[in-house]
């Protein structure tokens, strides 16, 4: 399938046939795709915890309510923000520049580029997604404030601003995984209806993962897989040319 053929294929499965199991290997390597998906500042703080026991299964489904997009699923796969592995995403991402920059750039730039990743990924980063009971969020919006009187700058810097990032960008690589999922003829439902408490305890996260999104997968089950047509606002009343 072209990518048109993708998007229009992609649908929220809400029952999948029990007798047409995924071959593991095929979603896995969805899920290495997935971590391609752009994200904030190529942070990466993401997991996915793709999940294929049955016994757990059935807990995971219980936890999301006894769906039955998670019921009737083969496989499911949960994505998970990590922002309390900040600091370790950061210095591999800055490990991974200099070598980069040492390899492709041009000898008379490297130093500047290599204080320039160091300052972005050493300083600028820790700061910006440290937390501590929102204190270091109101720091950096007072610091952005007063910069942001004499240049722009971004200001959605409090701790709550920047989990939002976190989960957008975990997002991102959900909505890739989805579509790799259906060019490879499967289907996906993503799901927000979970209890999160349980979940955690279910997958035994620590303390500073939240799970973002769960993603069950697996064939649908003819029309009723489905729930009939595809519901969409008219384009020309969300499109807006200047």
């Amino acid at each position: 399938m072209n990518l048109d053929e993708i998007l229009h294929f992609r649908r929220s499965v809400r029952v999948y046939d029990k007798n047409k199991p995924l071959d593991t290997p095929r979603v896995r390597h969805c899920l290495e795709l997935a971590a391609l998906a752009p994200n904030s500042s190529n942070m990466q703080l993401w997991e996915f915890y793709h999940i294929t026991d049955p016994t757990l299964m059935r807990k995971i489904s219980h936890a999301c309510l006894d769906q039955t997009a998670t019921s009737t699923a083969d496989q499911i796969v949960v994505f998970v923000t990590r922002q309390d592995l900040h600091r370790k995403r950061a210095q591999y991402v800055l490990d991974f520049e200099i070598g980069n920059i040492r390899r492709n750039s041009p000898e008379d730039r490297q130093a500047k580029r290599i204080k320039d990743r160091q300052l972005y990924y050493g300083k600028i980063m820790p700061l910006l997604y440290s937390r501590f009971f929102g204190l270091l969020g109101l720091f950096r919006q007072l610091i952005t404030k007063t910069i942001g009187l004499f240049r722009s700058i971004t200001r959605q810097v409090s701790e709550s601003d920047v989990r939002v990032v976190v989960h957008k960008s975990c997002a991102l690589a959900a909505q890739t995984f989805m579509i790799a999922m259906a060019n490879e003829g499967y289907d996906t439902c993503p799901l927000e209806g979970f209890d999160s408490r349980m979940l955690r305890k279910v997958l035994q996260l620590p303390r500073g993962a939240e799970v973002n999104m769960v993603v069950s997968c697996g064939v649908r089950k003819g029309n009723e897989g489905i729930w009939g047509e595809r519901c969409r606002v008219p384009f020309d009343q969300i499109y807006i040319e200047k």
